[in-house]
């Protein structure tokens, strides 16, 4: 368990990093296209959204899904060690990808609609497909990414497939840099010429292009040896099917609910907070996720299959029993201090107090569903572990059903009047998050049907104990954001001063947060010291 934990540690580093730089990416970007009311941010984050939303179904899904059990079976079964596996998988994957990419390319126009349709600026939604040709090239290289990442994982090489995404961010900020230097802030979707939509669609192709090559300078501590194979029959792929034919219906419901968020609140590009506004805020609401429950799960998931693969099912729940306290203990206190700090958070992306208000209203509905979908990571990859894609597939839908349900459902109480226009981001991350949360309660059911008790009472008392103790933690820095000023304050003055506000506050409601553990003699605390003690140099 000592090398699972310095895993954990080494990829919660990577990742850390990783998000920081990619918050300096991002902020670097709205300063290039803006953020709410910025017909050119909307038109970039649909562009980017394209192949961004299907390597995040792919990683978390058909990718980590399927492929880690099957490498670790190999690696286990096989006389090469799954060598031959793995280059029948990566061949097959490549192959599959490219096709991929060359249809969405095709159609290219197809999906600007099915985005953006509610554009009222024909410009807009122009600008969009000139994007989207720069962008969707990024599909078959985040793939890339993705495939050989989660075979480096397979094989317990955990640290690249975090780290690597630094480069892609310095790549983005070099570029977005030079933008910004040529063009200024450019927030209209009119006057983009060919230089400036190849500056900006190129750089953030670019940028993955780079991060899915530093992985394969990796590849030879895999120990495999891999070359194109096009022989896919006799090596157990018919398996590999079969699981991953329901996570592809899976990564369909998921792309079709996302399709309709995204094409209901292009409505109010121009006016009021979009599609740029959603990315940003979910990328923020990510953040911790990223960070602590991939970090901690990455390395857990190839364990668990390990204990699936002897067998062990008494290790599996007493592994997801670990994993949802230790992840409860983080993700409470990190919900806490987010939620005081929301609008200086929010202020950091935006230009100046009152775009700021509509960002934080948007992410404050998405942060409703941070922890149960932080805790439904362990159930879903205890599933995947057991060999059993068919199950995730079935609550997957309802939830994609649900998101649909109700980004519809604002769209329509949109065009009556009933619901504002600047409320229309909110009610689609909103109904985002009401489904996650049905989600989790569904798959917690599944997961207890198919393998019985989950031994789960000690980690559901913990996670009550880390909420009272979160309780004060957020009102103390709320109190701290009200007493500076609040909305009227110098902790909004600029992004550069709401940085410094948010880590202050957000510092403030971590330290009542560790003291009311402390009170409450949270066993956890120490467990926690000791995790945090892995990140410092010599550990």
């Amino acid at each position: 368990m000592a090398g699972l934990g310095k895993a954990s540690a080494n990829v919660a580093a990577g990742t850390l990093a990783s998000r920081i730089t990619g918050l300096l990416r991002n902020i670097v970007l709205t300063a290039a296209v803006g953020l709410v009311g910025a017909e050119a941010a909307d038109a970039f984050g649909a562009a980017n959204q394209m192949p961004n939303t299907m390597f995040t179904l792919i990683s978390s899904g058909l990718l980590a899904g399927v492929i880690v059990p099957q490498i670790v079976r190999a690696v286990k079964n096989h006389e090469d060690r799954g060598s031959a596996y793995v280059s029948k998988l990566l061949t097959l994957g490549v192959v599959v990808l490219a096709a991929a990419t060359a249809i969405a390319m095709i159609a290219a126009p197809v999906l600007v609609e099915i985005y953006v349709g509610q554009f009222d600026n024909p410009q807009a939604k122009a600008l969009t497909l000139a994007l989207a040709y720069w962008c969707l090239p990024q599909l078959l290289f985040y793939g890339l990414y993705a495939l050989v990442g989660e075979i480096l994982n397979a094989r317990r090489i955990f640290g690249p497939y975090a780290w690597s995404p630094i480069v892609n961010n310095v790549v983005s900020i070099l570029g977005f840099g030079v933008f910004i230097v040529l063009f200024g802030t450019y927030e209209d979707a009119t006057g983009w010429t060919p230089v400036m939509i190849a500056l900006m669609g190129g750089t953030a192709t670019l940028g993955i292009v780079v991060q899915a090559g530093i992985l394969f300078l990796f590849w030879r501590r895999a120990g495999l040896h891999v070359r194109p194979d096009f022989r896919w029959r006799g090596i157990g792929l018919r398996d590999v099917g079969r699981l991953a034919g329901w996570t592809f219906l899976m990564v369909v419901a998921g792309q079709i609910a996302g399709a309709v968020q995204a094409n209901i609140v292009s409505a109010a590009s121009g006016p009021a907070a979009a599609n740029a506004t959603l990315q940003y805020a979910w990328l923020l609401f990510m953040l911790p996720f990223s960070v602590i429950v991939i970090s901690l799960g990455t390395p857990y998931y190839t364990k668990l299959s390990e204990h699936v693969a002897a067998g062990r099912t008494d290790a599996v729940t007493a592994d997801l029993g670990s994993l949802t306290r230790t992840v409860g203990l983080f993700m409470v206190g990190i919900l806490a201090a987010m939620l005081a700090a929301i609008i200086p958070l929010s202020r950091i992306f935006t230009g100046d107090t009152e775009e700021a208000i509509q960002f934080g209203l948007v992410l404050a509905a998405y942060l409703i569903a941070l922890l149960p979908l932080s805790f439904q990571f362990g159930i879903q990859r205890t599933f995947y572990a057991l060999g059993d894609t068919r199950t995730p597939f079935f609550y997957t839908l309802v939830q994609a059903v649900l998101v649909t349900l109700s980004a519809l459902a604002a769209g329509l109480l949109n065009d009556l009047g009933v619901l504002p226009l600047m409320w229309l981001a909110v009610a689609v991350a909103l109904g985002q998050s009401v489904a996650n949360v049905v989600q989790f309660g569904l798959a917690l059911t599944l997961l207890r049907r198919k393998i019985g008790p989950l031994g789960l009472g000690g980690a559901a008392r913990s996670i009550l104990r880390f909420v009272a103790a979160g309780i004060p933690a957020a009102a103390a820095g709320i109190g701290v954001f009200v007493v500076f000023g609040g909305t009227g304050g110098w902790m909004l003055a600029d992004r550069f001063v709401a940085f410094f506000a948010a880590a202050f506050i957000g510092g403030v409601s971590l330290l009542v947060y560790v003291a009311f553990l402390a009170l409450f003699r949270a066993p956890e605390l120490r467990a926690a010291g000791a995790t945090l003690r892995r990140f410092l140099p010599g550990r």
